[in-house]
């Protein structure tokens, strides 16, 4: 189905970089309007007239931050990663291509309200000032941004649905036919998990009678900046944004907040469809039809040295979507949210949102497919949804795999309505958390009941930051934002509370007294299952359960569901097994450092030394110590770090990246931290000023009202001024 190179070709830009003289002057006279304030942490607060004057200023401070991140980010939505990294980027690039591409996403332009015109050429005006302004700056592709760009990138989380779809099963189906290596095991569960907490106190649970709130997305390191857009149309929105997207992704304004977990809501399925040949010719099955498949040609570019050739796969699509993979003589295809009008919409529309009713009713787009939302507002009001998009189904049928493609009856039936979907408000408890795990504990006793709802609304699993989070909000009466950031940073780890007294009773059941084992032993034993970065005991937990999923790697629980996980390591592991692991970790520690006793502060350390997306990393050169934990073993404030070919360190590269607090009182407080600082640029002063306060869990003040912006102003110019 790979039909092969067809052309080769000069390197090809995206297009024509050059900017009409009325362009130029168009973005002067919208610049005038506009103000971005540095602050002195360098974060960008944007004021214009409209809002379209707050996403012009945005985009170009964006740029200034980090070009190289918006660039990059509209390559891959775009597909068009290969035509900078070469062929090893097609089947990501054909993925993308076979849910949307350029010319539905004019379209889509074109058919969109005038008002979300409005900000739409307004990104891409920002951007192309900037490019403008700019000459020094060499993009790797895109040389001039369009409007239409938004609508293939209105996905603000990390990993959207369409990147669910596996490169390798895409690679065996598309490609030479060739099977593809399967990916380790052990790699995919020594992954950092991806996701997010968040928290919302209600009045009644709050010291001031205000409603508080915790933002802690959990991303790769520098995947969102800190912004603030403020326009005379009624946006005053402060908080995070993914690189190049105009709307605040996570984050609040005076009146509400507004946090994203990821979410294991059914929202997409995959339909194993009955192929039948027919000379040159494919249908598939459905009921009593045959329908015809007609092959639709995808035709990509790629670099290869210093030229540009070219690429056509023959792709197939059922009315379910597109064909993605085969397994077990089947054609599986895919059903997954794409809606980009209706997404950047809901994106948009919740930043403004001034209270409860707004914000559900940009819920009812039913576009925010891959994240749950823990809400609170100024009211007192604090909500949960789960999912967003969520497809009616028949019940009798398991959605956790491919259902059969040939029987009607497995066809969608429209959406869930938000009332139809697991939600609460206003819980008697006083306080909602989702940490990504099962939203039937997110409020305590007065989280909703899980046989009230279809089981593809809710398939998730508990995990231990679920767990950790329940404990340590159900039993205070009396938060402050102080109190707030201390239970978000609890350093307990509930991931080992069966782990290490499994190994305890191995060792007392195997070990004799005089054991070369006895010493860590006994610091095993009287751990008090807190991280800190003096914990020697840390180190030595964090090995042994490196070492024991080796050993208890076969038929291991999925990786989202670590409590099972775990499980699994203490019961399938003999008692010698466990020993065994215990003293690989001591070996580990005693060769890598000198010493098993290595306070964990030592290993585990934040760096940062260049602007690039897949940072590296160096025991020789500066880096700071990090308490806290991965977020596997229940660490509520997220470090995911791992060691590198060249390097014996762990290093953080994911995990708390934004985070924020905020008290919704008259006048609204907040306070955030950033892993690193504002800007990709090292020799600035805002590339790590915030790394020293990341790594203890110290914030800085929000300066949300402009009086306090202009008192701690560092900079204060129009777009285009030096």
């Amino acid at each position: 189905m790979r039909i092969g190179i067809l052309l080769t070709i000069a390197v090809l830009f995206y297009s024509c970089s050059t900017s009409t003289t009325s362009e130029v002057a168009s973005w002067e006279k919208q610049a005038e309007g506009i103000t971005i304030i540095r602050d002195n942490w360098g974060i960008p607060h944007i004021y214009g007239k409209t809002d379209a004057d707050a996403v012009f200023g945005l985009l170009y401070a964006q740029c200034e931050d980090d070009f190289n991140r918006v660039e990059v980010n509209y390559i891959n939505a775009m597909g068009r990663m290969a035509e900078v990294e070469g062929a090893k980027s097609l089947y990501a690039d054909l993925r993308m291509h076979l849910f949307i591409d350029t010319t539905e996403a004019k379209l889509i332009y074109n058919q969109s309200p005038e008002w979300l015109k409005k900000l739409c050429v307004a990104f891409a005006d920002g951007a192309n000032y900037y490019l403008h302004k700019h000459p020094e700056v060499k993009p790797k592709l895109i040389t001039r941004f369009e409007p239409w760009m938004p609508f293939m990138f209105s996905e603000g989380s990390i990993g959207g649905d369409i990147e669910t779809v596996s490169l390798n099963d895409l690679e065996e189906f598309y490609g030479d036919g060739s099977p593809i290596a399967a990916m380790d095991p052990l790699a995919e569960y020594e992954k950092e998990p991806t996701g997010s907490n968040g928290f919302a106190i209600a009045p009644s649970k709050s010291a001031s009678g205000n409603a508080l709130f915790l933002i802690n997305p959990h991303t790769s390191f520098y995947f969102r900046s800190e912004v603030h857009m403020v326009s005379e149309e009624g946006l005053d929105a402060y908080g995070a944004v993914t690189w190049g997207q105009f709307f605040i992704y996570q984050g609040f304004n005076e009146h509400c907040g507004w946090m994203h977990t990821s979410s294991r809501a059914d929202a997409i399925d995959e339909y194993a469809e009955a192929i039948v040949a027919k000379g040159d010719s494919m249908f598939y099955k459905y009921g009593e039809e045959l329908r015809f498949m007609a092959p639709e040609p995808i035709t990509l570019s790629y670099k290869d040295g210093a030229e540009m050739k070219r690429e056509t796969f023959e792709t197939y699509r059922t009315h379910h979507g597109p064909v993605i993979a085969t397994r077990e003589g089947k054609w599986i295809s895919i059903s997954l949210m794409n809606e980009p009008l209706k997404a950047l919409t809901q994106s948009y529309m919740r930043t403004k949102a001034n209270g409860y009713e707004a914000f559900n009713e940009t819920m009812k787009l039913n576009t925010n497919s891959s994240n749950n939302t823990v809400y609170a507002d100024d009211e007192g009001n604090i909500a949960y949804y789960h999912g967003n998009f969520i497809p009616i189904r028949d019940p009798k049928f398991d959605w956790l795999n491919p259902v059969d493609g040939s029987n009607p009856e497995t066809d969608w039936k429209g959406l869930h309505s938000v009332d139809e979907q697991v939600k609460i408000l206003n819980p008697e408890t006083g306080w909602i958390q989702n940490c990504n795990a099962t939203p039937f504990t997110v409020s305590g006793e007065a989280s909703p009941k899980a046989e009230d709802y279809p089981f593809y609304m809710a398939p998730d699993e508990e995990n231990f930051r679920g767990i950790h989070a329940v404990r340590v909000l159900k039993d205070s009466s009396s938060f402050t934002l102080s109190s707030l950031r201390d239970a978000a940073y609890d350093p307990y780890l509930p991931g080992f509370e069966k782990l290490i007294p499994s190994l305890i009773k191995s060792y007392e059941k195997s070990a004799s007294a005089d054991s070369k084992l006895s010493e860590p032993y006994k610091v095993m034993k009287d751990w008090d299952l807190r991280y800190a970065e003096s914990s020697i005991a840390t180190s030595l937990a964090m090995y042994y359960g490196i070492e024991l999923r080796k050993a208890a790697i076969d038929n291991m629980p999925p990786r989202y569901d670590p409590i099972a996980m775990v499980d699994h390591m203490i019961n399938s592991t003999s008692d010698k097994q466990k020993l065994e692991a215990f003293q690989r970790a001591i070996d580990t520690l005693e060769n890598d450092f000198g010493t098993w006793k290595t306070p964990w502060g030592e290993i585990n350390r934040f760096q940062r030394l260049t602007s690039n997306i897949v940072e590296t990393f160096d025991d020789t050169k500066p880096s700071i110590p990090v308490g806290f934990a991965s977020s596997l073993w229940g660490s509520l404030a997220s470090y995911g770090a791992r060691s590198y070919p060249n390097t014996k360190k762990w290093y953080g590269t994911g995990g708390n990246s934004f985070v924020a607090l905020v008290e919704f009182g008259k006048p609204l407080k907040a306070k955030s931290i950033l892993s690193g600082g504002q800007s990709s640029d090292p020799n600035s002063p805002h590339f790590d000023d915030q790394a020293e306060m990341y790594s203890k869990g110290e914030f800085k003040d929000v300066l949300f009202y402009r009086e306090d912006v202009e008192k701690n102003a560092e900079r204060t110019y129009r777009p285009g001024e030096k």
